[in-house]
């Protein structure tokens, strides 16, 4: 073996990996530093050429298919030792090939048109059910939890983002809500208990229409909420206050001036907005090749300087921002290990080679926010300067 070897000697300063060829081959790379140590093992001579040309998606591909396996470790140990070497690994001349590829073709991977949303939804969100029970929580949200006192379990968790959300809407009696991106309706819910509101809940993903509507009649509110599939583009009514959750990076950087002025043009006159979303400290980039090919086709998670550069042509006043750091590693971590108790069940749901594309994702997803760069930013928005109170007091207030 030659080209691998070489790509890993020259990446791997943190950390210690070491790797089994075909043909008796074994070489370790890095140095003990007390992080777990990780054994890998190669099963097709073609891959020491392979995983150099493009390590970001081959490395994916090569555990997916079977053909890398992981003898000492696991798929997350491995992957933080990716993150912890993440420079060297982009200045091999692979990635740095693919990635400015990537880059010439931003705007056409993230080409989310009406037609495209819905199909790049229905890759996602309209797989089976049984597989999100594997691993969300029993409201099934599947974004962002709040662990303000890191010790919440993950329901708790959720309760409280949930809870969290509700208190910045401000939300009065009478009011109208748009939950955009509602998933599977358990944000509205919560909203519908909180006040006396109508909630009109918008999604692309026809089982979570149906599961959502399915919830909102069980729980006897079926009066005042309701879910639909549109498109954020698709609106023609105006709401007091809009929240959109986990929605924002399926709507592609060429998309946001569009997304957010549609927001404008949904808020009455004193509205106010709430939109959460994953983004970065780092200056815009691209979706991984992983992801955008396996995950979240058309998906991309935008930095705050292109939101803040959307929200600037819609008049729109930027109220407040949170940034919440680590709190979706906890979250994605809570899932990891919930899909891993339950493997054998996402196997027979599927197969083999889904399980391991799962866990992977899983995986990535959450070493970027305890060793890349993500984070969560929530953002509230308003018609008036006057839309919410002038200081955060109200947030923290007893118990909704």
């Amino acid at each position: 073996m030659r080209f691998l070897p070489g790509l890993l000697r020259k990446a791997i300063k943190n950390g210690r990996l070491t790797l089994l060829g075909p043909i008796g081959f074994e070489e370790t790379f890095g140095t003990d530093d007390g992080s777990t140590p990780v054994t890998i093992r190669i099963s097709k001579p073609s891959l020491d050429w392979k995983l150099p040309l493009n390590p970001e998606l081959r490395f994916a591909e090569s555990y997916m298919d079977g053909d890398l396996e992981i003898v000492e470790g696991d798929v997350y140990d491995l992957l933080v030792l990716f993150y912890r070497n993440r420079k060297q690994f982009d200045l091999s001349p692979g990635q740095i090939f693919w990635r400015g590829v990537a880059r010439r073709l931003k705007r056409l991977q993230q080409h989310n048109s009406l037609s495209l949303s819905r199909t790049h939804v229905k890759h996602h969100y309209d797989l089976t059910d049984e597989l999100f029970d594997l691993f969300l929580d029993a409201d099934k949200q599947y974004s962002c939890a709040y662990f303000p006192d890191g010790d919440e379990t993950l329901e708790e968790a959720q309760a409280k983002k949930r809870r969290h959300i509700v208190r910045k809407l401000n939300l009065e009696d009478g009011q109208r809500v748009l939950d955009i991106g509602c998933g599977w309706g358990g944000l509205a819910l919560e909203i519908a208990a909180a006040a006396d509101v109508e909630v009109v809940g918008i999604t692309l993903s026809e089982n979570q229409a149906r599961i959502a509507n399915e919830r909102a009649e069980k729980a006897g509110v079926r009066d005042r909420v309701s879910f639909r599939i549109e498109d954020y583009r698709e609106l023609g009514e105006k709401f007091d206050r809009i929240v959109s959750v986990g929605m924002l990076e399926h709507v592609g950087a060429r998309h946001l001036r569009e997304y957010f002025m549609a927001v404008r043009d949904a808020l009455a006159p004193e509205g106010v907005a709430l939109v959460h979303s994953i983004s970065t400290k780092s200056p815009p980039g691209v979706t991984g090749p992983f992801i955008r090919k396996y995950i979240f086709p058309g998906g991309y998670s935008p930095a705050l300087s292109e939101i803040s550069a959307a929200i600037e042509l819609t008049g729109l006043w930027v109220l407040d921002i949170e940034v919440w750091r680590k709190h979706y590693g906890y979250t994605i971590r809570e899932w990891r290990k919930r899909f891993a108790a339950r493997r054998a069940e996402a196997v027979a749901l599927y197969d083999e080679r889904f399980a391991r594309m799962w866990e992977f994702y899983l995986a990535a997803t959450e070493g970027v926010f305890f060793y890349g760069s993500s984070n969560v930013l929530q953002i509230q928005l308003g018609r008036e300067r006057d839309g919410v109170p002038i200081s955060r007091d109200y947030l923290y207030r007893e118990e909704l």
